[in-house]
């Protein structure tokens, strides 16, 4: 028997078979390679950062990772971290300048690499994904939060 619910995503509604998902506006979902041990690592610097909690994680690898692709309409082998914020997924280059627009003062100086164009940002961020296993390693399964951290991961119960 299949079960259906809706996944419920900055105000957009979606069928899902798998599972059920409330998001508030208010809470940005960076999804993220979860095998990537440089992507851990930035997940881990968002969070000490975040000290409101208001950023929310899924591994891309995720049924809830995978769902969100489906439902912003990107193809399931991405190689970038995407931020999804105020109904709107932000990859790449564009992606990092929101999410460090949202961490707090210290950080709102990246905002002069918008001066750069996307183009050569982007080329920037593809040369470093590209190269982020042979620089920074793999794991073989993805980051499991503590028990701290789980209500900050939207595919932890």
């Amino acid at each position: 028997m299949s079960k259906s619910v809706i996944i419920i995503i900055q105000g957009h509604f979606q069928f899902s078979s798998h599972y059920l998902y409330v998001m508030q506006e208010t809470n940005p979902v960076i999804l993220f390679d979860g095998v990537c041990n440089f992507c851990n690592s930035m997940v881990n610097f968002i969070i000490r950062q975040d000290k409101r909690e208001v950023f929310r994680f899924a591994a891309l690898q995720s049924p809830t990772g995978q769902e969100l692709m489906k439902q912003f309409q990107l193809p399931d082998n991405f190689e970038s971290f995407i931020l999804i914020h105020e109904g709107k997924a932000y990859q790449k280059s564009t992606a990092a300048l929101k999410l460090y627009n949202l961490l707090p003062l210290p950080w709102k100086w990246t905002q002069l690499f918008w001066i750069v164009p996307r183009r050569v940002r982007d080329a920037v961020y593809n040369f470093v994904a590209r190269n982020r296993y042979k620089w920074f390693g793999k794991r073989e399964q993805c980051m499991i939060p503590t028990p701290q951290l789980r209500r900050r991961f939207i595919d932890q119960s």
